[in-house]
């Protein structure tokens, strides 16, 4: 197997990285909590976004990825808040879900039916 030397640098850095990243905790807790949250679209039920504002991008800078991507045009942003979703307005096509470049991501699909008994309660 032949590296250059751009490869070999590459993989020294990132060998080091992810052994200070195991070695201080960090990479296990962060799969968790990808894992406590993903929420994949099911086929037979509508959904609906969800906006997770403690892990938005938007909040601090110019993230518009979601905003964009929304044929629906159900997302809007509020800066120094993050995003809001009107629920009226969503399909719960995903797209947004996918599109958010954040890990965990910052937006979830959740059933309407809980995500409007939710709101009622609130």
């Amino acid at each position: 197997m032949t590296l250059s030397r751009k490869d070999f640098f590459k993989q020294g850095l990132f060998s080091l990285g992810d052994s200070l990243l195991k070695a201080t905790g960090v990479l296990q807790q962060q799969t968790a909590d990808v894992e406590e949250f993903s929420e994949l679209p099911y086929r037979d039920q509508p959904m609906v976004a969800v906006a997770r504002n403690e892990r938005c991008l938007a909040r601090n800078c110019g993230c518009f990825s979601c905003v964009e991507r929304c044929e629906q045009q159900a997302i809007v942003v509020v800066m120094g808040e993050g995003i809001r979703i009107d629920a009226a307005r969503c399909n719960g096509c995903g797209d947004c879900l996918y599109i958010c470049p954040v890990t965990p991501k910052a937006i979830g699909l959740v059933i309407r039916e809980i995500a409007t008994a939710s709101e009622k309660g609130a």
